[in-house]
């Protein structure tokens, strides 16, 4: 009980912050903090896949380019209405989904990996060949993030500090569902194909099901960060779609922790602050941004947020035996 509440301030915490943010910083900090959180959504989202699931996915930047497509031409062909497109970029990843996911899901391991792989880049390719439509490799530009007219009233939202709050309320809306997930039935079905698949279809569960509903909400979340970052950037990019952006949520994930529930949302801090703080002082930022994501993730066991709980119940048990 008092680790529940622990956690509900840590949260309540975390809220206030950003809050406090949005209302006394400046348009760096609020470009910065979007970023954090949209990558957060994104990680949180694939990390019900990896973590939960532990199906790894090497194609989840298709659905966040569905996500991102899906509102672009969306606003740039038939409403600006910032609602009206999110919805459109979350049917596409949906869709998207659930289509790849079906063909997907009936292999493990390696295989699955090495599947949605190929999926992903046939949907870049896709992106890449269709000009007329995708805008090619020049993506599609001048998405212009509209008043969000709620009937009553309307909320500018080219004001960063508004645009920022539609972000939080989508952040925290994403905590809220994940976490609910996570701790529903289908969250603990979803635990236990992690843990030993072969016990949970004995119990005569569908485990293609069971994958391919894990395999399509996570797509879902993917996209809401595609269509966030759309808005955010006001533009779109074929390389959103590429294998490579798939590693994010993967590396995100890992450095904050696949098993723990915080862990995307720290690991996506620690990605985004480390990669601007690296950028501002060599050329070979990959390089030297490689070589500290390899300590951290080899350093702390189970991720920074795994590790860090696990030191917090070491010392609580020895406290104890003392």
């Amino acid at each position: 009980m008092v680790h529940r509440y622990l956690t509900y301030g840590l949260y309540g915490a975390m809220a206030a912050v950003l809050i406090g943010i949005g209302l006394f910083s400046g348009r760096f900090m609020l470009y910065m903090t979007m970023k954090v959180m949209i990558l957060a959504i994104f990680a949180m989202g694939y990390n019900l896949l990896l973590g939960r699931t532990g199906l790894l996915s090497f194609g989840h930047a298709a659905f966040y380019a569905a996500g991102a497509y899906g509102l672009g031409l969306v606003s740039l062909h038939l409403s600006s209405h910032p609602l009206l497109g999110i919805f459109a970029g979350l049917a596409a990843a949906f869709v998207m989904a659930l289509v790849i996911g079906f063909f997907c899901v009936r292999h493990t391991e390696i295989y699955f990996a090495m599947l949605t792989l190929a999926f992903g880049m046939m949907v870049f390719s896709l992106i890449w060949n269709l000009r007329s439509i995708t805008g090619g490799d020049d993506g599609l530009v001048g998405i212009m993030r509209a008043p969000l007219d709620l009937g009553f009233f309307s909320i500018p939202l080219r004001k960063a500090n508004h645009y920022y709050f539609f972000v939080l309320f989508f952040f925290l809306l994403s905590i809220f569902l994940i976490h609910r997930i996570r701790q529903s039935s289908f969250g603990l079905i979803l635990a236990g194909i992690h843990e030993n698949d072969r016990r949970i279809e004995f119990a005569g569960i569908s485990l293609r099901n069971y994958r391919l509903a894990a395999f399509v909400i996570s797509g879902v979340f993917a996209g809401l960060a595609g269509t966030l970052g759309t808005l955010l950037e006001s533009n779109t990019a074929p390389f959103s779609a590429h294998w490579s952006y798939s590693a994010q949520p993967v590396l995100v994930s890992l450095i904050g922790g696949i098993h723990t529930f915080a862990g995307p949302m720290v690991g996506g801090l620690i990605f985004i602050v480390l990669r601007e703080i690296i950028e501002r002082f060599t050329h070979n930022w990959m390089l030297w941004f490689g070589i500290i994501l390899l300590v951290i993730i080899m350093g702390f066991r189970g991720g920074v947020v795994g590790a860090l709980s696990g030191f917090a119940k070491q010392k609580k048990t020895a406290s104890t035996e003392i």
